[in-house]
């Protein structure tokens, strides 16, 4: 039992997290530790062996671009933008994502409510 429902979990994490990473950067340019900083403050906690694969099928698939920039600390580094195209894309996420939302708000409080009809 709890093996499974560990992987449905992970499963649920993945398939939100596209959503998470462009809103995040939608809302300003971002470096991937800032957006993995950002991840884990909504406790999605994420490993950059995940976020790099993720951020190079994004910028692949022309929904983000990237800037390099001179940094104090160290190397050059890259920040992500969102793209026109990335910005109607999450725009259709967060309509599905809203439409999902409800329906599971909908199926718990309709089981609550059988359950107090007991």
């Amino acid at each position: 039992m709890e093996l499974k429902l560990e992987n449905t979990k992970a499963q649920m994490r993945k398939g939100v997290l596209e959503l998470c990473v462009l809103s995040i950067i939608a809302q300003e340019e971002a470096y991937p530790t800032d957006i993995l900083n950002k991840l884990k403050e909504a406790r999605l906690i994420v490993v950059e062996g995940t976020l790099y694969p993720l951020l190079n099928r994004l910028k692949d698939a022309e929904l983000l671009q990237y800037t390099w920039r001179e940094s104090k600390s160290g190397p050059p580094r890259k920040y992500y933008q969102i793209t026109p195209q990335g910005d109607e894309f999450l725009g259709g996420l967060k309509e599905t994502w809203g439409e999902l939302n409800s329906a599971v708000n909908l199926s718990q409080q309709n089981q609550i409510k059988d359950e107090q009809d007991i």
